[in-house]
């Protein structure tokens, strides 16, 4: 498992950022929207910039995130964390000793009880939205395992909030962030 940054995590939507994204003073990044095509490039091109690389396996296009996704994701491309809504990605991943960040959705109590109750623990679990600091505060207390915010960050408060009501880090696809 490779320790994840506390602070601000730059994730990548948008290619015209990758740039920034590696001359961004962040050892982490994340790869949330690409093709599979690009991947691999993507991934090596960062960890010349002695990036840790996380990729989002459910936002790959022309990727599907079962067992096979998740191998090719870890051997081929070198992915140092998956993302994932899917336990079962997040095990697999785990099982070859790589990090673990499980995607959750706060949408209703039903959800939220659903993931806290999974029999998968993650390395993380990344909260969305990450503006919620009770929802924050709650997974944490309820699982032990630590919380990343993401998820309609839009400010340097908004950051704030986050980290002072528990999350180890906060992601964001909002460049002018990223140098908070």
């Amino acid at each position: 498992m490779t320790h994840l940054e506390s602070g601000i995590i730059p994730a990548l939507r948008d290619i015209k950022h990758f740039e920034k994204m590696l001359k961004s003073k962040h050892e982490t990044v994340i790869l949330l929207e690409t093709r599979v095509s690009q991947l691999a490039d993507l991934v090596a091109y960062a960890k010349k910039h002695a990036k840790t690389v996380y990729v989002h396996a459910d936002l790959v296009q022309g990727l599907k995130s079962d067992d096979y996704g998740i191998e090719f994701l870890i051997r081929n491309v070198k992915a140092d964390g998956i993302i994932s809504t899917r336990t079962s990605a997040i095990s697999f991943a785990k099982k070859n000793n790589v990090t673990g960040i499980l995607r959750l959705f706060a949408l209703d109590s039903h959800a939220l009880d659903h993931n806290i109750t999974s029999r998968v623990k993650p390395d993380y679990i990344e909260v969305l939205p990450g503006v919620v600091p009770q929802v924050i505060t709650e997974v944490h207390e309820a699982t032990g395992v630590p919380i990343i915010a993401g998820g309609l960050i839009r400010t340097e408060q908004d950051v704030i909030q986050a980290l002072e009501t528990g999350a180890k880090a906060v992601t964001t696809s909002n460049p002018e962030l990223w140098r908070f």
